[in-house]
């Protein structure tokens, strides 16, 4: 999937190498730590319980990069002048074991299925320190909406934080300037610092 912006090129994370993925995580700072884990984490999982390296592991592997042909990933890379430079997670919503449990973003005030594997999520959108402020985080928004859509999915929804604090302390979800350029809309409000956007398909 080519983006709208010039030289930022998108692809399904099986697509990219492994080594691709180690470049954008890095090897300090939160990305690094969380390794796109935080709603794949088990009940009694933390962050302290297994290493980094555990964690980079199972990204790895629910990726499935480095293998063009598979017909699974679980996530989207994107590339500025074939520099490997940002990553989107996005995938059925069921397949975020955390974010099932999370009592209310996005369930609270909602009557929603969460086993409903024709709804899509977005959990993070992250960009490599360096290539920032390049259109980046919009063209992995509107990739991820057309990978949805191309698999068949019948909405996707994405949980960025509102409130200026809540932006500087948690970037990742995205923000909603980057969600409605790809055509999400708000469709609740769970908290004061997040809400739920959405597009049906």
């Amino acid at each position: 999937m080519a983006a709208a912006a010039t030289a930022i090129t998108v692809v399904p994370a099986n697509e990219a190498s492994c080594d691709d993925l180690r470049t954008i995580f890095g090897t300090r700072g939160p990305a690094a730590r969380c390794q796109c884990q935080r709603y794949k984490l088990e009940p009694k999982e933390s962050f302290g319980s297994f290493p980094a390296e555990e964690r980079a592991f199972r990204l790895r592997q629910q990726t499935d990069c480095g293998n063009p042909d598979s017909d699974a990933t679980s996530g989207l890379v994107a590339y500025i002048d074939g520099e490997p430079v940002g990553w989107c997670a996005v995938e059925p919503r069921p397949a975020y074991s955390g974010l099932v449990r999370v009592f209310r973003v996005p369930w609270d005030g909602r009557d929603e299925d969460k086993t409903d594997e024709s709804i899509w999520a977005v959990t993070c959108l992250f960009t490599r320190a360096g290539f920032r402020k390049r259109g980046v985080s919009r063209a992995l928004a509107r990739a991820a909406v057309d990978f949805a859509r191309e698999r068949r999915a019948w909405a996707l929804e994405a949980y960025p934080m509102v409130s200026k604090n809540a932006i500087l302390e948690e970037l990742h979800p995205g923000t909603e300037s980057v969600y409605a350029d790809a055509g999400l809309t708000e469709v609740h409000r769970p908290t004061l610092r997040r809400a739920v956007l959405r597009v049906d398909f």
